[in-house]
């Protein structure tokens, strides 16, 4: 009995790690659906990436000296996609529910890790998720007319985003140590969003019970997610940790019933099923080569997709 427990918690801890990740930033999406409300989209993706921002400052104290014009791209382009797919997602929060917000955006990386697979099960497998975005969207049960196409465009977008997201960590990667390039990227993220939050905030202001959801926000979208990613990523390949953040529509569903009351029909479900086994298709072959090879080096900067 005393020898199982050595064996297997090596493998079964990471694996904590990452459900916990997603379990973590989906809460915190629904706890920003809460926010959106009340300050503005903009307002709360703006508190977020500042609190993120400051948190992350503190804590990995990146090197900013002795940087080369190219990580310094790097690292803008980083956070241009970063905050281009956070404004994204958390304006799609505003009309629509969490796990249909989550499940169009997921469409972004899953599409991009095809692409670059160039395997035909891939293609098909983003044809079978495109399919499910269809169901849970609603575009055939609800009139073209009271079909919330803005939130759509803004979840799609998101999910573009969120591929772009992706490459610009791969990129950040291999300038920026541990994860000093994401530091930098939260901080040009937070510069790039703030003037639109602050001229777009609605009241109430700035009230400690607001300060606090954003301090809820950022540690539970950002600080908490990425640190337990990054220590999962050193014990579980790359593949596994694909696969485990495929469930991110189902726990962003179950987060909108529990937090936000947002019930999903039969057929919505039936479509984020098929964007969750679309995606696990994807990363069982292993996902890109590129990718895979650029987690090999850094852990940190491959694979890790957190999108909202």
């Amino acid at each position: 009995m005393t020898t199982l427990a050595p064996a297997r918690s090596p493998r079964l801890r990471p694996t904590v790690f990452v459900l916990a990740a997603v379990v973590s930033v989906q809460f915190g999406g629904a706890l920003a659906a809460v926010l959106v409300p009340l300050i503005g989209a903009s307002a709360t993706v703006t508190m977020r990436l500042l609190i993120s921002a400051a948190i992350m400052l503190a804590v990995i104290r990146p090197r900013l000296r002795g940087r080369s014009r190219a990580a310094w791209r790097s690292g803008l382009s980083f956070g241009a996609a970063l905050a281009g797919m956070n404004f994204a997602f958390y304006q799609s929060l505003a009309t629509l529910p969490l796990g249909v917000a989550v499940t169009i955006e997921f469409l972004g990386p899953l599409t991009l890790s095809a692409v670059l697979s160039r395997r035909a099960r891939d293609i098909v497998a983003v044809a079978a998720a495109l399919c499910g975005i269809v169901l849970i969207s609603q575009a055939l049960t609800v009139p073209w007319a009271e079909l919330d196409l803005a939130g759509i465009a803004w979840a799609a977008l998101a999910g573009a985003g969120w591929a772009a997201y992706i490459l610009g960590s791969r990129s950040a990667g291999r300038h920026f140590d541990r994860l000093d390039g994401l530091a930098v990227a939260l901080v040009v993220a937070a510069v790039l969003v703030t003037p639109v939050g602050v001229l777009t905030a609605h009241a109430p202001a700035l009230t400690w019970g607001v300060l606090g959801a954003g301090v809820g926000i950022a540690m539970l979208s950002s600080v908490v997610p990425y640190s337990l990613e990054l220590l999962a990523l050193r014990a579980i390949p790359p593949k596994v940790f694909g696969i485990l953040l495929s469930l991110e529509p189902a726990v962003a569903a179950l987060a909108g019933l529990l937090v936000l009351s947002q019930a999903l029909t039969g057929l919505q479900l039936v479509g984020m099923g098929l964007v969750v086994a679309a995606s696990a298709v994807v990363m069982v072959g292993g996902g890109a080569p590129e990718l895979k090879e650029d987690a090999a080096a850094d852990p940190a900067a491959g694979p890790v997709t957190r999108g909202e």
